[in-house]
């Protein structure tokens, strides 16, 4: 509608719409004079001498039932482009694949070749500087026509471009021999020559018998025919025969044997109307596609991603091919059907139409203007894939939303990244288009290291449960640490720091942003030296007290019965058997939010009961921990109490440690048990039997489970004791991905 609205200003019309939403294209016709409203109303149309609407404007609509209410003159978008076409010669370019791309790049050749042509195509193009262009000093009129709602048979063109006829849009048409007919009229109404794919079956049949037709691809008995196809670094290189004569070699920088095959029914339409060779050549070598045509989103040494807006099994089967022939590493693919009826009449043809990919996920149909089928959705897809085979693998992800979690979580170095679809999946595409370059961004600065997307955080915490982290980073240095923390504040990169995961819950959104994980070299590193020990954040606070043992140092023997690492003990101030973590820290190395390195003594912090505000913006990297010699015998007694006390006290189901913190008057677990609040349980999440104070996950819980647990306790032990209970547990994260 914003092609209509643009020629009709270039015309000299006065131009008003209305739309649900505003767009870059609205404020750039406002400024050519268009007087656009928001939202659709019945105000809109009250000064109107016409209106025009698109197909998905129906009854109901506030607009549109006011100018049936004020009798005003209506017209479809295709009647209303019939009309300003018949101003000129008419170039009509018609299938049901590549439309976008041969009116495109016919307008691009034409335009280059002298002839000043108009243009109408349905997307973005780059190469042409709007979507629609009115030139009214040139003769013909390239216009890419709809066939999906029959209006097609409107036009009465100079000349047409057929690539291909099929079973499509099958919500309208009853079948193909009604697809048929309604192509025949445009044939019959175009006033000169009518040009072909004769590779296409279906368009041969059509056209091969009318006088005047000429034919193209890659057949010996085309018209025009392209052969010696190479497709190297995603280009097509091809040669081209007009009736027996060499004409030349073509470079074209848009992929595929499809687009080689368009390009040759450009080339034979630009050399019937007397463009030169070279001319055509030399625009079809700059020529670059519409916005959504494999589009490059993203393309670095390790990973290339790929927007197109394929959405009908051929059209698939022809990207993939595309991606295929450009690659030797994985294609990993993610469509979005469009439209229940397609789906649903298709179903054997989707289930083919992905084998040359590697791993596809499908998510939900995109509807348009449809109503649900029963039975019909994304899963249909799927369900046809793995009945074709054992390849690709493939998954159903029934929120869009989710499938750049999805994707993202299982890419590695190599793969080709293909978004498919002719709804809104192509956000999806951006979006894992910019988590990949941050990665990467984020990997130059860290150096040594590993860097996942989106990492379950249920795998890294005790209670197993919680959504993603968007950037799950582990660097190896304290220095690789540091430069992490300079990009994050640079880019205003939320960053968090995980340990092993106790005392921790992590809402069922995950984590926007960086979640660092302290663990690998330097960070695990351990020393002994006389009565101090050095430790890393990453190394476990049982791990700390063998090597106590081993070193004839006592006082360490509680850590055994603490599940976290040296990092939490720090940030928490953990503590068990009447001993806290500080207790034995003589010094503290840490990283300021600027990355600098610093040391700090107990005596300079604050330190509270499970709480040290100091490490709230800062990063502890090492502790220096001091102990006194110690018999061996009393060490392992010690030991064995700790051992014993955490087995006879707390529950062998995952938790995450203590959720509440103790009120004064009483312990939390002693109250609950008191509450009588013991094995009471949201979904899978449920209270200890063994301790109160212990929420524990008895499989397939989610943070949400655990929440309305927490909440219920809350309310009770106010409701009936008047005790406010507060969490020890830390609650990160957010409730639903990131969008």
């Amino acid at each position: 509608m914003s092609g209509i609205a643009a020629l009709l200003l270039s015309l000299g019309h006065r131009v008003s719409g209305c739309d649900r939403v505003s767009t870059i294209e609205m404020e750039r016709l406002q400024r050519l004079g268009l007087d656009f409203r928001m939202p659709q109303s019945a105000d809109c149309v009250q000064a109107c001498d016409a209106v025009i609407y698109s197909s998905a404007i129906r009854p109901g609509n506030p607009s549109f039932d006011a100018a049936v209410a004020l009798q005003l003159p209506m017209f479809r978008r295709a009647e209303a482009l019939a009309a300003i076409i018949e101003q000129k010669k008419g170039i009509v370019i018609a299938g049901m694949h590549g439309k976008t791309t041969v009116s495109s790049m016919t307008a691009h050749v034409l335009r280059r070749g002298g002839l000043r042509p108009s243009h109408y195509v349905g997307a973005e193009i780059p190469i042409l500087g709007t979507n629609a262009h009115w030139d009214s000093g040139g003769d013909y009129f390239v216009a890419e026509g709809d066939e999906s709602d029959g209006t097609i048979a409107l036009y009465h063109p100079e000349h047409v471009i057929l690539l291909n006829v099929e079973e499509e849009h099958l919500d309208f048409y009853k079948d193909l021999a009604a697809i048929e007919r309604t192509f025949n009229q445009l044939l019959d109404q175009t006033k000169g020559a009518v040009f072909y794919c004769g590779d296409d079956v279906n368009a041969r049949r059509l056209c091969g018998h009318r006088p005047g037709s000429i034919s193209f691809g890659s057949g010996v008995d085309c018209d025009y025919q392209f052969t010696e196809l190479e497709t190297p670094a995603y280009q097509s290189i091809f040669k081209i025969i007009a009736r027996g004569k060499l004409l030349g070699q073509v470079i074209l920088n848009v992929p595929g044997r499809h687009n080689a095959s368009n390009a040759t029914g450009v080339i034979a339409l630009a050399s019937e109307l007397g463009i030169p060779f070279q001319s055509i050549a030399q625009s079809l070598a700059v020529f670059r596609g519409a916005r959504r045509r494999f589009e490059e989103k993203y393309r670095s040494e390790k990973y290339l991603v790929v927007d197109d807006y394929a959405h009908h099994p051929s059209e698939i089967k022809a990207t993939l091919a595309t991606a295929r022939g450009g690659t030797d590493g994985r294609i990993v693919a993610f469509f979005q059907p469009h439209r229940y009826t397609r789906t649903q009449a298709l179903r054997q043809l989707f289930g083919e139409a992905f084998h040359a990919a590697d791993k596809v996920f499908v998510t939900n149909i995109y509807p348009a203007s449809e109503t649900p089928i029963p039975g019909i959705t994304g899963q249909t897809v799927v369900d046809a894939v793995r009945e074709y085979g054992e390849k690709p693998e493939v998954e159903y992800v029934p929120e869009v939303t989710r499938l750049r979690q999805a994707v993202a979580r299982v890419l590695e170095p190599g793969d080709t990244i293909l978004s498919l679809g002719a709804g809104n999946v192509h956000e999806q595409a951006a979006l894992i288009a910019a988590d990949l370059q941050r990665m990467e961004e984020l990997q130059e600065a860290m150096g040594p290291g590993t860097i996942r997307l989106y990492e379950p955080l249920s795998k890294h915490t005790t209670l197993r449960v919680g959504g993603p982290a968007q950037f799950w980073v582990e660097p190896e240095t304290v220095e690789g640490f540091s430069r992490i923390l300079r990009y994050c504040r640079q880019t205003l990169l939320p960053l968090m720091v995980m340990g092993r995961g106790s005392n921790l819950l992590v809402r069922d959104g995950g984590v926007p942003g960086v979640v660092v994980h302290l663990k690998r070299g330097d960070f695990g590193q351990l020393r002994v030296d006389g009565n101090t020990i050095r430790a890393g954040v990453g190394v476990q606070l049982k791990q700390l007290s063998y090597a106590a043992r081993d070193a004839g140092l006592g006082g360490f023997e509680w850590f055994e019965g603490i599940p976290g690492n040296v990092g939490g003990g720090l940030r928490m101030n953990a503590g068990a058997m009447g001993s806290e973590t500080f207790d034995h820290v003589r010094e503290v190395e840490y990283l300021d939010v600027e990355g600098n390195l610093h040391v700090v003594e107990p005596a300079q912090l604050q330190v509270n009961y499970r709480n040290v505000p100091f490490f709230v913006e800062r990063f502890a990297v090492s502790a220096l921990f001091e102990g006194s010699q110690d018999g061996a015998e009393r060490i392992e007694e010690k030991l064995r109490e700790s051992m014993q006390k955490r087995r006879s006290t707390q529950p062998a189901a995952a938790s995450a440690g203590c959720t509440f913190k103790n009120p004064a008057l009483i312990p939390a677990g002693k109250l609950i048990e008191e509450l009588g609040l013991k094995n009471l349980s949201v979904g899978p999440a449920r209270v200890s039997e063994v301790h109160g104070n212990f929420i524990v996950n008895d499989g397939g819980a989610t943070a949400s489970d655990v929440l309305a647990l927490i909440d219920k306790i809350c309310r009770i032990a106010m409701e009936r004791r008047g005790i406010l209970l507060e969490t020890e547990v830390q609650i990160v994260g957010v409730e639903e991905p990131a969008r």
